[in-house]
């Protein structure tokens, strides 16, 4: 077989989205979104995200916000996790050994990947530090390294815990270290093997007993068969003292960040759904998350909506199927999920901001930026509102993606941005 260029693989991917479906302008978002029907086709439409130096400019915050760089040069930051003296740690990785099983698989790739940064990525965390809380980071070192594609990051019973791409692990912590005294500590493995969703997010409950772990598929649909789709597209709940998991959820494509809700102890995610249904399909979503439910991949989504490229289908499963709390758009590949409180001003006091790291494969892309989803009586209420922007412009220049958010008691929302590879703050103005 004749090897495609990477010149022709672009050409090729540019003349398929030009024949397929723009998407609407404005998405159905919110607790009952409005589904159209799937479309099907060759390939979906894609869209090259063409990088861009952010050079004198910032991203767009809301007014009486400011917004500063307090690390760059950084090797693919993905989640951040504040600690408690004021210290940020960032997870840098990157993961994933995924081999490409159809023709489509590669031109995507090919279109992902110049949307990406080339850094490699670090396997370690960073440790920022603004002794004087001036909001100016004049420290930047190196906690941990030679990790495995570190993403999920938590802080409970004086030990941070890192979610690599195969394994749970924690540091005991003193505060105010600036390294980790000694090799991590394995609590459990985690499925690690193709890795096509490599990245495992992780919360841990309030009482510091559990963590849960986030574990995403293997396939869009299945199409490694269900053999590699083992322990995964679920969320695991681990024994943080003992290593023992069990399945807490299940049927969740991809869920890529993970949070405790303040004084409930509620679990909650925002989740990457499946491709290759149209522009419009299938919404992304932010859920709480309930013990014992199954979410319905691969066999249905939003609910019983069968997706009848997935044989043999399960109608039993398909019945269990449970909606999710609220949809924030198809493809905006929602990575970052933190729950707000007062520090962040009363406009914002009151739900949780999500990073959107962006689209690829809409011809009109959606994503690029941090959004706020406001919050009444502990659940969504309202449409999303625009909270950092300015990522991506009119003319395809993509300066950032936001993954990770994470908000600091002392006031600010940190936002890790893979394609910069910068970690950003957004405080109110002095």
């Amino acid at each position: 077989m004749k090897r495609l260029t990477p010149l022709a693989l672009a050409a090729m991917a540019l003349l398929l989205a030009a024949c397929g479906e723009k998407g609407a302008d404005t998405q159905a978002r919110g607790a009952d979104p409005k589904l159209p029907a799937p479309e099907r086709g060759l390939l979906p439409s894609m869209k090259i995200a063409e990088p861009e130096a952010w050079g004198n400019l910032k991203p767009t915050v809301p007014q009486g916000f400011t917004v500063t760089a307090i690390a760059t040069d950084l090797k693919v930051p993905r989640q951040t996790l504040v600690l408690p003296n004021g210290d940020i740690l960032v997870a840098e990785g990157k993961g994933g050994n995924a081999a490409k099983l159809k023709p489509k698989d590669v031109i995507a790739g090919y279109i992902k990947a110049k949307g990406n940064t080339s850094v490699k990525g670090g396997n370690r965390l960073t440790l920022l530090r603004d002794a004087d809380g001036d909001g100016k980071y004049e420290l930047s070192t190196v906690y941990a390294e030679n990790l495995n594609a570190p993403y999920g990051l938590a802080y409970a019973n004086n030990k941070i815990y890192v979610a690599n791409q195969d394994e749970l692990v924690s540091f005991d912590y003193q505060e105010g270290q600036t390294r980790a005294a000694s090799t991590p500590t394995s609590i459990a493995k985690l499925p690690g093997e193709i890795n096509h969703h490599w990245t495992k997010s992780l919360a841990i409950s309030a009482d510091g007993r559990f963590a849960y772990v986030g574990i995403g598929s293997n396939s869009n649909i299945t199409e490694r068969g269900m053999e590699a789709e083992r322990d995964r597209a679920m969320v695991w709940q681990i024994d943080v003292n003992t290593g023992a998991y069990k399945p807490y959820v299940t049927g969740i494509r991809n869920p890529t960040a993970l949070a405790i809700q303040p004084g409930t102890g509620q679990v909650w995610a925002v989740v990457n759904e499946r491709d290759e249904l149209g522009p419009d399909l299938v919404p992304d979503y932010l859920t709480s998350l309930k013990e014992g439910a199954f979410y319905g991949w691969p066999y249905s989504y939003w609910g019983q909506n069968v997706d009848h490229r997935v044989q043999p289908q399960d109608p039993k499963k398909v019945a269990s199927a449970i909606k999710p709390d609220y949809a924030l758009g198809s493809h905006v590949a929602a990575l970052g999920l933190a729950f707000s409180s007062p520090v962040m001003g009363e406009a914002f006091a009151n739900g949780v901001f999500v990073g959107e790291h962006g689209s690829w494969n809409r011809s009109q892309p959606v994503g690029y930026k941090v959004v706020f989803v406001p919050f009444a009586d502990g659940r969504p209420a309202g449409q999303p509102v625009d909270f950092v922007t300015g990522f991506r412009d009119n003319d395809g220049k993509t300066r950032g993606r936001p993954v990770g958010v994470t908000v600091d008691p002392r006031g600010a929302l940190i936002v890790a941005d893979d394609l910069s590879n910068t970690v950003w703050r957004v405080a109110k103005s002095r």
